[in-house]
């Protein structure tokens, strides 16, 4: 089952779908072994939360719960009632007893927890290359980061396996992968949601936030999330909104001297060309006293602060802990009592500097990131690559300003382009208004394939005109929907098509030493007996991403052509012959999916 926005799901319960008939499929498409997940529900949990559901429906009735059965994910640093939290430490994990305060609010307004995001290990870095659980690939290109911390949440809302998901931001944790993934990512006020139930990287900046496949869902759930939490020292009311100023009247100012790729300056010029034509004023100025504040969270004794957090796995058992991640925490050792004062009123100082930019200017507008920087790029150089993804993003919760990523534009070789844009604190009704009027015009679609819709609601149309000429390719295996390189056709651009079979003419074969584990599918000889349907899914992508898909196929496997129960032909996986020889023949399951429910 494919998903859209959240008003696809109210729509498909407006026309009779049950959440038993629209979730149980949705969490069995939710697959063990991909990287983005580190728990998924369930089928009791799942069970629970849909009695739960009609036990609040009846005492409250539907009208009352404006998320009624939508599943969204949690970033697993935040803790959700009989789940795991691990902050990608197994050293570190508890089952949680109660819901956090934001997941509470959210399960209240009828939401589902569909299962637990990867992040970057105790939220510590821009990347999404840091945890124990495996590298989140980006859903574009996966030898690309996906960023970080949140990276998990992005990359399942980015492929549509939700519509919506918890993200935290201490220094751009949440806007980098949003940036990098071609979705939305509001970023609050710190204060404005309550952190009761977050396992704190910075507890004085940390802001739980929303990734979402639209600027108009972030902002629906952000409304229902916040709230005052007296059980929370650093929670406040949101104050009364100031005057809302048109896009037009707006000054915006954006950064000078920046030092992006060549790719990103390009598209950052082209967007601010774009946005001068429909505001009062853009300009760029000085952001050294902000470059000034982004020092500080990392080369400061905020680190010290960090540490609090996973005091237990730092000081107790440091040897559980990520070298990488414990390398960051190891910072905080350079600093004494006096430098952190010290450190403070030097903030103070640069903090009057960066107000007075609000005297001149109404908005801030910044590359999300200054570029995209490859996997083994990341791995190579861990401290000094995840450092400079932060130059647009550190400074931004140390002044208590609120921030929204979005979509920009694709870049010349279909990658993503986003920009952030950066108000005072409390502002963001306001970034959401402009945000919503930005996304309009860029016209881009949700993540990779764009927006896919739940069963009864009107599905998005494929703009083949915009991709150039499509080919079809079958998926028996590691590629089907759920499975771990599924994210490999969509970072291509596919889109899917139809389940169906092959014609009774094939045999499957579970193949020795593939990871992830792979099948080999193969033709029995014409006229011969034995053959037999097998299960495929077809997916439909861009000729212009079909060759770099088809250069990754690894031997034995390859790609050749495959007839279709329909009698029609199209491209799809073969395999090399010599290989079936060592192989499970598995035919008799009918399909890869069957077979590896049977190990379960």
């Amino acid at each position: 089952m494919l998903i859209g926005t959240i008003e696809d799901w109210k729509n498909a319960y407006a026309r009779g779908a049950s959440p038993a008939d629209l979730l149980e499929p949705q969490r069995q498409a939710c697959e063990a072994g991909d990287t983005a997940w580190i728990s998924i529900a369930s089928a009791a949990q799942l069970r629970a939360q849909i009695e739960a559901l009609a036990t609040l429906e009846q005492a409250v009735g539907r009208e009352q719960l404006p998320l009624y059965g939508v599943p969204f994910a949690v970033k697993d640093n935040i803790d959700v009632a009989g789940f795991r939290t691990t902050a990608a430490c197994e050293a570190f994990a508890y089952v949680a007893q109660k819901d956090a305060f934001a997941v509470q609010r959210l399960r209240n307004a009828g939401a589902i927890v569909l299962g637990k995001t990867n992040l970057d290990q105790f939220a510590t870095g821009l990347v999404g290359t840091r945890s124990p659980y495996g590298v989140v690939p980006n859903t574009f290109d996966p030898v690309l980061v996906s960023g970080g911390s949140s990276s998990g949440s992005a990359s399942v809302v980015a492929r549509g396996l939700v519509p919506f998901a918890l993200s935290t931001d201490t220094a751009g944790s949440g806007r980098i992968p949003a940036g990098f993934n071609q979705i939305v990512g509001l970023k609050p006020t710190p204060g404005a949601v309550s952190g009761t139930g977050l396992v704190p990287a910075c507890r004085t900046l940390d802001c739980i936030g929303v990734l979402a496949c639209t600027v108009a869902d972030s902002a629906r759930v952000m409304a229902l999330m916040e709230g005052l939490d007296a059980d929370d020292a650093y929670s406040r009311p949101r104050p009364m909104a100031p005057a809302h100023k048109p896009l037009a009247q707006l000054r915006v100012a954006t950064p000078a001297g920046r030092k992006l790729s060549a790719s990103y300056e390009a598209a950052f010029a082209d967007f601010s060309a774009q946005l001068q034509a429909q505001t009062a004023q853009l300009q760029d100025i000085p952001f050294d006293p902000l470059f000034e504040v982004a020092e500080l969270l990392y080369q400061g004794p905020w680190v010290a602060e960090r540490v609090v957090g996973a005091r237990s796995i730092y000081e107790g058992q440091p040897g559980n802990m990520l070298p990488v991640v414990r390398s960051v925490l190891d910072v905080a050792q350079r600093f004494s009592a006096a430098d952190t004062f010290a450190a403070q009123y030097r903030l103070q100082e640069l903090r009057q500097q960066a107000e007075k930019i609000w005297q001149q200017w109404d908005l801030l507008c910044v590359p999300t990131a200054p570029r995209h920087p490859r996997i083994d790029e990341v791995l190579a150089e861990p401290i000094a690559v995840n450092s400079e993804m932060g130059v647009y993003t550190n400074f931004v919760n140390l002044l208590g300003w609120s921030a929204i990523a979005i979509p920009a534009s694709r870049l010349p070789d279909g990658l993503p382009f986003g920009i952030t844009l950066i108000a005072p604190g409390w502002c963001e009704p306001d970034l959401v208004r402009w945000a919503t009027q930005l996304e309009q015009q860029a016209g881009l679609p949700a993540g990779v394939t764009g927006l896919r819709a739940v069963a009864g609601a009107a599905p998005v149309t494929w703009n083949v005109a915009a991709h150039g000429e499509m080919v079809k390719v079958a998926v028996v295996g590691a590629h089907l929907r759920g499975m771990p390189l599924n994210h490999e056709l969509q970072s291509c651009g596919a889109r899917f098509v139809e389940a169906t079979h092959t014609s009774a003419s094939y045999r499957l074969y579970a193949l020795q030493g593939t990871v992830p584990p792979k099948p080999g599918l193969a033709r029995v000889a014409a006229g011969a007996e034995g053959g037999a349907a097998i299960a495929v899914e077809v997916w439909e992508m861009p000729l212009a991403h079909f060759g770099r898909f088809v250069a990754g196929v690894p031997a034995p496997l390859g790609i050749g052509s495959v007839t279709l129960a329909s009698g029609a032909s199209c491209k799809g996986f073969i395999c090399e012959g010599q290989a079936l020889a060592q192989a499970t023949d598995i035919t008799d399951f009918g399909g890869w999916r069957a077979y590896c429910n049977s190990l379960r």
